[in-house]
């Protein structure tokens, strides 16, 4: 996800703000929030696995207006550990 700012909204960042602001607009791009949906079709798996994987708390995730969100780099996060065998396998009781 990619925000445009016009040229006028760039102007009236001030110098004290600028950089923090620019920054913040950089990092809406690196923290994408996916839902369950994309979730599943990232892992290649039904929604109804990835819903129960999100509700069990093996995928770490947050809910916005009652609808499951996942953050791609806390998703991220939680794939190396499967990889680095720390995480268990997916679905495990």
């Amino acid at each position: 996800m990619v925000t445009k700012i016009t040229e006028r909204e760039v102007k009236k960042i001030n110098k004290d703000e600028g950089m923090e602001k620019v920054d913040k607009i950089v990092d809406i791009k690196d923290d994408e929030i996916m839902t369950v949906g994309e979730v599943a079709a990232y892992f290649k798996v039904s929604e109804d696995t990835a819903f129960k994987l999100v509700e069990n708390g093996e995928i770490p995730a947050f809910k916005i207006g009652g609808h499951w969100r996942i953050n791609k780099n806390e998703l991220a996060k939680f794939m190396d550990k499967l990889k680095d065998g720390k995480g268990g396998n997916i679905g495990d009781d």
